[in-house]
C-alpha cells in the first residue's frame, strides 16, 4: 500500500523543486556582464594645439569623469590631422593613462577645426543577483541553490581593476623580474608577527604551535 502512495507524496516536492532558477552544474548561471560606454568631448583647435581656454575645459571634463585605471582615452581628428593630441596626452597622463593609437567610432561628424576626445569606460556587473527564488529543500533534480555563484561573481565584478580583462584577458609579459614576483613573499617573511604587535600571522600559530 505504501508504494502505491509514494508517487503522490513526492509530487508536491517535485513541483516545488521546479520553482525558481535552476543551477544544474558547478558553474553558476549568473556570470559577470561587461558594459562598454563612450564619452566624447569636442574641442576647438588652433593650428597644432588646442584653442585658448580649451585646455581648461578638457581638465575640468576629465576631472568630472574621475578617470581611473581601466579607462581608455583616444583622440579623433576625423582624419584632418588637427593638433591638440599632446595636450590631451599630458592631461590623461595626470591620471596614469596613455592615449590609444586608434579612436573608436562614435556618433556624429567631427566639425572642421575640432578634435574629439573619446573616453571608453567598461563596467562589470552580475544582473539578477542575488537570487533567492529557489528555496533550500530536498532537490531530486541535482540542482544547487538559485543564488549559487552570485557572491563570488559579484565580488569579482566589483574588484576587477579592468573589466575588459573579464572579456579577453590580459596578455602575459614576455619577461619576468624575479624580484617583482618575490616582493610579496619577502614582505610577508619580514613582517612582525601579530603576537609581537605586528600584522603577520605565522603558519605555526594556526597549526597548533607545531614548528
Amino acid at each position: 500500500m505504501m508504494s502505491r502512495f509514494t508517487p503522490l507524496l513526492l509530487a508536491p516536492v517535485l513541483m516545488l523543486g521546479a520553482c525558481g532558477t535552476y543551477n544544474g552544474g558547478v558553474d553558476s548561471v549568473y556570470q559577470p556582464v561587461v558594459q562598454r560606454n563612450f564619452y566624447v568631448l569636442d574641442l576647438q583647435t588652433a593650428g597644432y594645439s588646442l584653442a585658448p581656454g580649451e585646455s581648461e575645459r578638457l581638465a575640468g571634463w576629465m576631472g568630472s569623469m574621475g578617470l581611473r585605471y581601466g579607462d581608455q582615452v583616444a583622440v579623433d581628428d576625423g582624419g584632418a590631422g588637427e593638433g591638440g593630441r599632446e595636450e590631451v596626452a599630458a592631461e590623461a597622463g595626470r591620471y596614469g593613462l596613455l592615449l590609444n593609437e586608434k579612436a573608436p567610432v562614435t556618433v556624429g561628424q567631427i566639425a572642421p577645426g575640432t578634435v574629439r576626445v573619446v573616453v571608453t569606460r567598461m563596467q562589470a556587473s552580475v544582473p539578477g543577483c542575488p537570487d533567492f527564488s529557489r528555496q533550500y529543500q530536498p532537490d531530486f533534480s541535482a540542482s544547487t541553490t538559485s543564488n549559487y555563484g552570485c557572491a563570488t561573481n559579484s565580488n569579482l565584478a566589483a574588484m576587477v581593476a579592468d573589466p575588459g580583462d573579464l572579456v579577453r584577458g590580459a596578455p602575459g609579459s614576455a619577461t619576468m623580474d624575479p624580484r617583482t614576483s618575490g616582493k610579496a613573499i619577502s614582505a610577508l617573511r619580514a613582517a612582525v608577527p601579530s603576537g609581537a604587535g605586528g600584522t603577520a600571522v605565522r603558519a605555526e600559530s594556526s597549526a597548533g604551535g607545531n614548528k
